[in-house]
């Protein structure tokens, strides 16, 4: 199956202090989110001056992912669209009708099944295809990677590089704790019994094994909503106090659930648990995500040529049966378990 241009499909962040709140308002909409908590979450914007990593460290990825087609002899265009911010991926999928492109791979920023990592990214295929009307291009969603050799080696580098960071001393005892962003229980059964959480499970284990760790932990972080609505546990937080208790003097967090730096790592992680380790007396390392690393253009190449060859897909095989992937290889439906 041949290709005329790749997209790259994300979640999308403000870009300036006046662009926060409706950002906010696009991401929350219809979920019955007081504007006082949506105030609260916009202030983590405005210690970075209003701006979000994440449309910064795509258009690098963009780069280096073209720089990676053109070193296998391709001159494919790479376009962006987001879900939640411009580039809207309505407005960037009809741009790709006016430049004639008929048939595109499309690259998501999540590596994982489940409905808002899956299936929210099919639906935004679809609205972009619905906004271009007729002549809209094919869209190919790319399959899911939390297994791809490729990732498992970027995030046990980062992990090995965050280790180095700590007390010589201490760098033997961190514990090591991974970490991904929680979701409700109800959305967590959404694409099959517990998708996701069982893939960032796997994702973990491989991970770890390739860092050189026997043992670690499996945590979330940054749940939102009612404090009645049951989400994925523990909290990294709640975690961390444990370890404090048990007398753990060391941590080096992952944050595996993450492709990039954006605001739930830099925030979320940087600034509030780095605080409360402190606070804690506990060492604190943050392994980095993938962002822009050349390795990670890669990944995407690679996943683009195992649909464009046929080719067998890469992927690191773990003690435990590989879950589900949620979405078909060709993108255009998900599995008969994966409920919209």
């Amino acid at each position: 199956m041949e290709f005329d241009a790749l997209l790259l499909l994300s979640f999308g962040g403000p870009e300036g202090p006046e662009q926060v709140m409706p950002f906010l308002e696009n991401v929350t909409r219809g979920r019955g989110i007081p504007r006082e908590r949506l105030e609260s979450v916009a202030e983590h914007y405005m210690h970075f001056g209003g701006v979000s990593p994440i449309n910064g460290i795509n258009r690098a990825l963009i780069a280096e992912i073209e720089a990676e087609l053109a070193r296998r002899g391709r001159q494919t265009p790479v376009y962006f669209g987001n879900r939640n911010w411009e580039p809207y991926v309505e407005d960037t999928v009809t741009q790709m009708r006016d430049n004639g492109i008929e048939r595109a791979a499309v690259f998501t920023t999540s590596a994982w099944g489940g409905y808002s990592g899956c299936t929210q990214y099919q639906e935004d295929i679809a609205r972009g295809r619905a906004a271009a009307g007729a002549g809209a291009p094919e869209l190919v969603k790319l399959r899911q990677y939390f297994d791809h050799p490729l990732l498992v080696e970027m995030f046990a580098d980062a992990i090995r590089d965050a280790a180095a960071t700590l007390p010589a001393e201490l760098r033997d005892e961190a514990r090591l704790v991974f970490t991904a962003h929680s979701i409700p229980l109800r959305a967590a059964d959404r694409c099959g019994p517990d998708l996701y959480e069982r893939q960032v499970g796997y994702s973990c284990r491989l991970i770890a094994a390739a860092a050189g760790y026997l043992d670690y932990d499996h945590v979330w972080q940054s749940r939102s909503g009612p404090p009645q609505v049951p989400w994925l546990e523990p909290d990294v937080g709640d975690h961390l106090e444990a370890l404090q208790r048990a007398g753990t003097r060391a941590v080096i967090v992952c944050p595996v659930g993450f492709v990039a730096d954006h605001i739930e790592v830099v925030w979320d992680l940087d600034n509030e648990l780095a605080e409360q380790a402190a606070q804690a007396g506990i060492a604190f390392a943050r392994a980095s995500t993938p962002n822009a690393q050349t390795r990670f253009a890669q990944l995407a190449v690679d996943l683009l040529d195992e649909v464009r060859m046929d080719a067998p897909a890469a992927r690191v095989t773990g003690p435990q049966p590989v879950p589900g992937y949620g979405c078909s290889v060709n993108g255009a439906v998900c599995t008969p378990d994966c409920e919209v």
